[in-house]
């Protein structure tokens, strides 16, 4: 459920809804009667394709706060103004948003919005400190400019960022509760000279997909990754690393007693014999000639070897990324390795694999094919993943 109340951040509330939206919530809006100067109710129903409210007296049911507070998961007030927050600190109940907030058996997310020094006025301050005391979350303000040309504290916080901590709010119920849960992603680089390396075309898009997937299942996320296209998503612990043997460090620390390690890192699995300090001149056909390849660190069976004394990471699940014979290569992998699962995808297939954000992968474990996953987002491929080790985990 969101509330809007009435500031010039409201058209960040649409944004905000639509995002929701799109990643499977449904969200029905409650308006204030300052949210519908800057917005209507209909702008809302247009990306939510749900209903939206603004007055609880023109309601058929009569009661309607009611069974909005009783039904909804969580409560977000995006953006809250000062008036409003008074309210709720104070108990008053005038208008739908307010008394549907006193209803609510859901957590309550609060997004401040307001002008210079509002937010930091004593006042603000004492009715902000008696919500947190009640359990109520606050994300942001932020800084920045605001309507008035001020630049200060009491921006709303961004879509994005608010979706990422509602992400984070409604995953601590989830089937990886409590358990921690490592993953890599990304390429690794292993240089020639200062400005040459050895790498592959991995983005990191699938390895994130599975950090985001194990996030909203409630799980505590470390992601080790190597140079990657997008952020680590909020809420996960980052370490960035290199080359393969960085990387082969990050992952056996972070694995000590993890319940869970994904391996979708597309490591390199040779590096130079030698590199140069400086970088080396095309005119330097000696420095060709001369430089051969050796293996990089094998981190996986790193990870089965400490596993096999530690019993840690309790269920491990690596990707093979191969061109040719992809079920042979990856069931070989999957017995070598000593793994739990492990993800078969063929780069060679026209939109899955590396630089798309769509995939598909054969998953086995030693009985066999667990699933087949079809092509689809990498979004979706990773929460079929994450689910498939949360069930291994809990025994089912």
């Amino acid at each position: 459920m969101l509330g809007v109340t009435g500031s010039i951040a409201c058209y960040k509330a649409v944004d905000l809804a639509s995002k929701l939206t799109q990643a499977g919530a449904e969200v029905d809006v409650i308006l204030t009667e300052g949210a519908r100067q800057f917005i209507t109710p209909l702008t809302f129903r247009s990306v939510t394709g749900r209903p939206s409210y603004d007055d609880m007296w023109s309601l058929a049911d009569h009661v309607k706060h009611v069974g909005l507070g009783e039904t909804a998961d969580l409560f977000v007030i995006a953006p809250a103004t000062a008036h409003t927050l008074a309210k709720l600190a104070h108990g008053l109940a005038d208008n739908l948003l307010t008394v549907t907030a006193l209803a609510a058996r859901c957590p309550i997310l609060i997004a401040p919005a307001m002008d210079g020094g509002m937010y930091e006025h004593p006042a603000t301050q004492a009715n902000v400190a008696t919500l947190c005391e009640r359990g109520v979350q606050f994300a942001g303000p932020a800084e920045g400019r605001m309507a008035s040309g001020l630049t200060g504290l009491g921006r709303m916080v961004e879509p994005g960022d608010l979706l990422a901590h509602i992400r984070q709010m409604l995953a601590k119920d989830g089937p990886l509760a409590g358990r921690k849960v490592v993953v890599s992603t990304g390429p690794t680089r292993e240089p020639l000279d200062p400005v040459r390396f050895i790498s592959n075309r991995s983005t990191g898009k699938q390895g994130l997909a599975v950090a985001q997937a194990a996030l909203d299942a409630g799980a505590e996320v470390t992601v080790v990754h190597g140079p990657i296209v997008e952020p680590v998503p909020f809420g996960a612990t980052a370490v960035s690393v290199q080359t393969t043997e960085e990387m082969g460090d990050a992952v056996l620390a972070a694995a000590k007693g993890a319940d869970a390690l994904f391996m979708v890192a597309a490591v390199a699995d040779f590096r130079p014999n030698a590199q140069s300090g400086q970088k080396i001149k095309k005119t330097d056909e000696q420095w060709g000639r001369a430089i051969g390849l050796e293996v990089t660190l094998d981190i996986l069976s790193a990870v089965k070897e400490r596993r096999d004394k530690s019993g840690y990471p309790r269920v491990v699940l690596g990707f093979a990324a191969e061109t040719h014979n992809a079920f042979e290569y990856g069931r070989d992998k999957l017995l070598r390795k000593g793994l739990n699962f492990i993800a078969v995808n063929d780069v060679m297939d026209e939109d899955a694999g590396f630089e798309v954000d769509t995939n598909k992968v054969l998953l086995l474990s030693s009985a066999g094919v667990v699933e087949e996953i079809p092509l689809q987002s990498k979004t979706a491929v990773a929460e079929r993943l994450v689910h498939h080790v949360a069930k291994s985990l809990n025994g089912n």
